[in-house]
């Protein structure tokens, strides 16, 4: 059974005027938190973000390039997926987290899929999987394996709790399997297990597949598809190739205490990486 828009229940007057209070009460301080003076609603701006790597469309190795558009975009969590860790020379063995944690304001957590011992004794290990910068602090993190068939990739779901005006809410990152059509609903069932649907949560990623196809079901059924169901959404949705978007594959999804506003994809610096940036302005309910 196809499941009825949410936007239906809401009207636009309501949702502006929600995120008008929530945008002018800021961040909460902690005398706020400690007298219980919270705002009631809360406003995010989500993103998900594929960089590969920091390898821009040309060939070039870029990190500062993705660095600008995070700082851009303004967004206050952003998920990301191929992300290198000490990985190798592609990326000049860099730490990327961390240097994409000097974007101002930012928390940074990472989650290694590939997870390799060190090419020298003493050295740092050799890592590759997703990451979350955020604005509001990071109460707690953890990577979770997904099944793995022989001969594939590991992937992984990033899990990060966030302290939003007092209100906890979960934040996730993925990156799910690109060419094997029996790991992928595999990914899909347990990110749904995990991330369950009652508390308020956003899960956001490069799935590698279009939300009509088999595979994505078990989260098209379980959460709000923001492009769908936002009061606006511009454009196709498409994000991949950058050049020329023909796919929608970067999506965000949100449980059913977060309500999507806004969506668009980010269009600024389409070099900067072989998938573009997708945006969601989204209400967390008290």
């Amino acid at each position: 059974m196809t499941r009825a828009p949410r936007r239906a229940s809401r009207t636009l007057s309501g949702l502006t005027a929600a995120v008008a209070l929530a945008a002018a009460a800021g961040p909460a301080t902690a005398e706020e938190i400690s007298a219980g003076r919270l705002p009631g609603p809360r406003v995010l701006d989500v993103m998900t973000f594929d960089i590969h790597h920091a390898q821009v469309t040309d060939g070039v190795l870029d990190l500062r390039r993705v660095a600008n558009v995070i700082r851009r975009s303004r967004a206050d969590v952003v998920g990301l997926q191929e992300v290198d860790h000490h990985y190798s020379s592609r990326s000049n063995w860099a730490d990327q987290p961390a240097e994409l944690a000097e974007v101002p304001g930012h928390h940074v957590v990472f989650g290694a899929d590939i997870d390799n011992s060190p090419p020298t004794p003493g050295g740092h290990r050799v890592q590759h999987g997703t990451a979350i910068l955020s604005r509001y602090p990071v109460t707690a993190s953890d990577n979770t394996w997904l099944h793995q068939s022989p001969g594939q990739e590991q992937r992984g779901l990033l899990h990060a709790t966030l302290g939003v005006h007092g209100k906890k809410v979960g934040f996730y990152s993925t990156h799910l399997a690109a060419g094997s059509q029996t790991d992928r609903p595999e990914h899909t069932a347990q990110v749904v297990d995990q991330i369950g649907a009652k508390k308020p949560g956003v899960l956001v990623g490069d799935f590698n597949a279009l939300p009509a196809a088999p595979g994505s079901q078990p989260l098209q059924r379980a959460y709000t598809d923001p492009w769908a169901e936002s009061l606006h959404a511009r454009g196709d949705g498409a994000t991949h190739p950058a050049e020329s978007p023909t796919g929608r594959i970067d999506l965000i999804y949100t449980t059913r205490k977060v309500t999507p506003l806004v969506t668009r994809v980010l269009n600024g610096d389409p070099t900067a990486s072989d998938h573009r940036p997708l945006l969601s302005k989204v209400l967390v309910e008290p």
